[in-house]
């Protein structure tokens, strides 16, 4: 009955089953063709995985390959750190012709760092690409052509080029042979050096290369006069924060850091390590000048003719506190400074009490790591616990420990009129500058400077002076300290200076780590013999190309302080004597 009726059905429904019929068939086709062109699709993809994973270089490095990365300068332009054309050695098993026992046994012998076995195996293994060498040389390129074997390939790779070579490497950092930033300022700036919005410009650094060599060159020469382990130097803006050098020895090659030994004692660290910010020392008596800036400034301190007890030890319960070059008399202020007493210091502490003492050391950063774009930067050992004799001791840097870096920003404040500011690795704009925040008075501040140039014009940094211009500072000696025990050999000597005292502009810091005596010094090992002559030297080089010109008609005044110095008064005395007598003759 059906078949009837189709057979019987009108010509135009006929036509209609017709078209049905080839529309059917061409979606059935074209669901076979798109499949077709999917798993085509995904047989490209999985092969292009499979290169990418297992027959391509380095993924790391072909990503940073994409943009250049861009240079690092100093303050002027000087570059620190660029790029340059480099070739890396690379050998694909599958296309070895030759005899791959033979190159194994040649490829250890060009490249020792890897036996033959692990050769054999690369060769006669499922890899595809198998970098030999990155970064070689011309001689090693030269020697992997004569092999004459196809299947080692030259790659063209850019390379991280440092052309000053070991000046300051710590703070610069470096790159490892896949192309990734391992520390310093090439670790904080990868993103900025590397982004495509950066467009390849340059990033400049506060350091001057100048400034920085100097400061180098100097602290290399005492840590070799004075067989020293190692050394630190700061030069520091006192008004905008910015570090002009940071210097630390042992140093090492930024393009080569691999040949640096990693130390294994933990008072001779790698030479990757930097000092200046790393290292946490008890800095001594360079906290003296800190603890007269707070007695000032809460009013401890008002008058400069006030006199201390330091005819004997300061005995405080099972502790007694001495002086090194003990005066055995009564001391004013000024000679408490000049003459570094610890007794003296010690009783304007006991006054100043805990509160006021740790809460001074807290404005400062004294209780946190230092604020940089570094990384690795050591954390201060804090007091557990504040007894008297912690204030006492504190007061003098013994019993807390801080970086460099910590000091300089201390400093800074102290003779800037008394701003604390970050400090920083950048180069910094005039409208850049941080606002910071006041910790002491622009009163104090000025007190501050007079004592520290009174340090140099009569104290312990005699012999630190430059005619013209007008350096003051604090010599600082102490013991070191490792897991809580005095090591009574081993000495960490620092000068903390700046100059010039009647307008500061820069502090210059250096600390040297376990100077020996010499014959030339009589056997002292102390700040003023070992730390003080290089800061000595810094300053007489850098003051003039930072322009300050040497003027011996400018000075600081110290009129008002001077008359309660007992060398002076002695002086007066003398003079007065010797009017007498002419008088009678």
């Amino acid at each position: 009955m059906n078949a009837i009726a189709v057979g019987l059905a009108p010509p135009r429904d006929r036509a209609l089953a017709k078209t049905n019929h080839h529309s059917q068939t061409a979606h059935y086709r074209l669901m076979i063709l798109m499949m077709a062109f999917a798993l085509m699709i995904g047989v490209i993809g999985l092969r292009l995985l499979y290169l990418a994973i297992f027959d391509a270089p380095d993924r790391s490095q072909a990503i940073a390959s994409r943009v250049q990365r861009a240079d690092i300068t100093d303050r002027n332009g000087v570059v620190l750190a660029g790029n340059i054309k480099g070739i890396s050695l690379a050998i694909r098993p599958p296309r070895i012709i030759g005899d791959k026992e033979k190159l194994a046994v040649e490829l250890a012998r060009l490249f020792p760092t890897r036996p033959v076995d692990y050769y054999r195996r690369i060769l006669s293994g499922p890899k595809k690409f198998v970098y030999l060498e990155r970064g070689a040389t011309p001689a090693k390129i030269h020697a992997v052509r004569l092999l004459g074997e196809p299947a080692i390939e030259e790659v063209p790779e850019p390379k991280r080029f440092y052309p000053q070579g070991t000046m300051a490497s710590q703070a610069i950092g470096y790159m490892d042979l896949g192309g990734v930033p391992v520390s310093g300022m090439e670790a904080f700036l990868d993103k900025r050096l590397t982004s495509p919005a950066n467009g390849g410009r340059p990033v400049a650094l506060s350091i001057d290369s100048r400034v920085q060599a100097a400061m180098e060159n100097a602290l290399r020469n005492q840590v070799i006069k004075h067989s020293a382990v190692g050394g630190a130097g700061i030069v520091l803006d006192v008004h905008t924060g910015e570090i002009l050098a940071m210097a630390s020895l042992p140093v090492f090659n930024s393009n080569a850091p691999g040949l640096v030994p990693v130390g294994t004692d933990p008072l001779r660290p790698d030479a990757r390590y930097n000092r200046a910010i790393s290292s946490v020392y008890e800095l001594g008596s360079t906290f003296k000048m800190i603890t007269f800036a707070n007695a000032i400034e809460n009013g401890v301190i008002t008058d400069f003719g006030k006199r201390y007890d330091a005819t004997a030890p300061l005995q405080v319960g099972k502790f007694k506190i001495k002086d090194d070059h003990p005066e055995n008399r009564w001391m004013s202020i000024p000679d408490i400074m000049i003459h570094s007493s610890n007794i003296g210091t010690a009783r304007i502490a006991d006054e100043l009490g805990e509160a006021r003492t740790a809460a001074f050391f807290r404005k400062l950063g004294f209780d946190r790591p230092v604020e940089l774009e570094l990384g690795a930067r050591g954390k201060p050992l804090w007091p557990g616990f504040w007894a008297r004799t912690t204030v006492m001791t504190t007061a003098y840097g013994h019993g807390i420990a801080v970086s460099q870096l910590h000091l300089a920003n201390a400093y800074a404040a102290l003779v800037n009129g008394g701003i604390m500011r970050p400090a920083t690795m950048l180069k910094r704009a005039p409208g850049d500058v941080p606002q910071g925040h006041r910790v002491i008075s622009e009163e104090t501040s000025r007190r501050v400077r007079q004592l520290m140039r009174l340090v140099v014009t009569h104290g312990t940094g005699k012999t630190g002076n430059v005619p013209g211009l007008r350096i003051g500072g604090k010599t600082g000696t102490a013991e070191k300290n490792l897991n809580g025990r005095y090591i009574h050999n081993s000495l960490v000597t620092t000068f903390a200076g700046a100059f010039p005292m009647d307008a500061p502009r820069y502090v210059v810091i250096v600390t040297m780590d376990e100077p020996q005596g010499i014959k030339e010094t009589y056997g002292f090992r102390t700040a003023a013999w070992t730390a003080l002559p290089a800061v000595k030297n810094i300053i007489a080089r850098i003051g003039p190309m930072l322009g300050i010109i040497p003027d011996t008609s400018k000075d600081i005044d110290l009129s008002d302080i001077l008359p309660y110095v007992y060398e002076e008064q002695q002086k007066a005395k003398g003079e007065k004597q010797e009017e007498t007598v002419h008088a009678i003759d």
